[in-house]
């Protein structure tokens, strides 16, 4: 049986979110209250956004299977926890029926929602874990601190998943 063609995104996606999430686990109070000019915010409250907006993205996708957190009252341990218990959940929404076009509402708390397909929604994911991985990824490097190596090529690497040849001579 072959993956579904969105596993290894997905998969990525969480690991390297754990990845980042534990180099920040590291830092001390002041350095997780660093921000990055034209960055979401400060290292906690980037990672709070991020893991918050996952639960929200999966609640939503996986039909309420997966509830949304009160990401503004967690420390990164429990952050952590979170986003790998995410894991089973991605890996059954892209095993899942991917109808792209199927439209998924979001009901807020305040009444409004937002319709968006399938597609839109699991794209959106992707895009928002990599873009606040990046931004504190950032963050670290101003504080003289190497962040963690967490591109797809990364992941494939540790998982035995990528040969590098060298040329011949």
């Amino acid at each position: 049986m072959t993956r579904p063609i969105l596993a290894d995104a997905f998969d990525h996606h969480v690991w390297a979110t754990g990845r980042l999430l534990d180099a920040c686990l590291a830092l001390d109070p002041a350095q997780l209250e660093t921000a990055v000019p034209g960055t979401y915010g400060s290292i906690l409250d980037t990672m709070r956004h991020l893991v918050g907006a996952d639960a929200s993205y999966l609640s939503v996708i996986s039909g309420g299977a997966y509830a949304p957190i009160d990401e503004d009252a967690m420390d990164l341990a429990a952050l952590r926890a979170v986003m790998e218990a995410h894991g089973p959940g991605w890996a059954a929404v892209v095993a899942g029926d991917l109808d792209a076009d199927r439209i998924l509402v979001r009901h807020r708390p305040d009444g409004s929602e937002s319709h968006a397909p399938l597609g839109i929604r699991l794209a959106q994911v992707l895009h928002h874990g990599t873009d606040h991985r990046s931004q504190v990824c950032t963050a670290l490097t101003t504080l003289g601190v190497e962040p963690p190596s967490i591109d797809a090529w990364d992941l494939a690497w540790e998982q035995g998943r990528l040969i590098e040849v060298a040329a011949p001579d």
